[in-house]
């Protein structure tokens, strides 16, 4: 099931939803400008490698840093590898985005971003300490997102286009579906052995939404 857009209006324009859509977009594009050679460094310059995190004294003769490796955590959320890799993600940011963006306002919703990506890659490192391969993506953020949609609009409804071997329908689906699909699939994904995609980064970065979310709204009632 892919979802395509949701049935819930917004009362304010999205400006950091669409800045974080454009800059990622500028970002790959600048990548589509490196040699394969140049892309491999610039990769391990900027993503979040777990064994370099748990040990940033360790020294680095392959790929100098560029900047300080903490900083990694969060330049990691912009960068993609592949254009469907970018393509998913900036949809799924756009479609739950706006929502999320316009309950919290502009300045905590980048703020709540940037923190949901901080512990995707927290929790993504601990789950393999010494792994020299970087992390890269903004998923792990936006499944913070997804987290904080999920919870603020359960019954919203979806558009989500339903692949079955050559048969193809849009259908609306209940947020509360979608995602909560979208969240089994990672836990049951999390742990497998190999493959590209960090699982422990979605699991993380969707849970840290969840809980701040649920901050965020305490101190909205209070």
């Amino acid at each position: 099931m892919i979802p395509l857009k949701d049935d819930n209006p917004t009362q304010t324009f999205p400006l950091i939803t669409i800045s974080l859509v454009a800059i990622n977009i500028l970002v790959y594009v600048y990548q589509l400008t490196l040699s394969s050679e140049g892309l491999e460094t610039f990769l391990f310059r900027y993503g979040a490698i777990p064994g370099r995190l748990i040990h940033p004294f360790g020294g680095d003769q392959v790929f100098p840093r560029s900047i300080p490796f903490g900083l990694t955590i969060f330049s990691s959320m912009f960068l993609h590898g592949g254009v469907f890799h970018l393509l998913g993600n900036m949809l799924y940011l756009w479609i739950f985005g706006n929502n999320v963006e316009d309950y919290l306002g502009h300045v905590k919703y980048i703020i709540f971003y940037l923190i949901s990506g901080f512990f995707a890659a927290f929790i993504h490192t601990l789950s393999d300490l010494n792994s020299p391969i970087p992390m890269i993506g903004a998923s792990g953020a936006i499944a913070g997102v997804l987290g904080a949609y999920l919870v603020l609009f359960p019954r919203a409804n979806v558009s989500t286009l339903f692949i079955f071997i050559i048969f193809f329908k849009i259908i609306k689906v209940p947020a509360v579906l979608i995602l909560g699909l979208w969240f089994l699939l990672q836990l049951l994904n999390a742990g497998t052995v190999g493959g590209s995609v960090a699982w422990y980064a979605h699991v993380g970065g969707f849970l840290t939404g969840v809980v701040l979310i649920l901050i965020f709204k305490s101190f909205r009632r209070t």
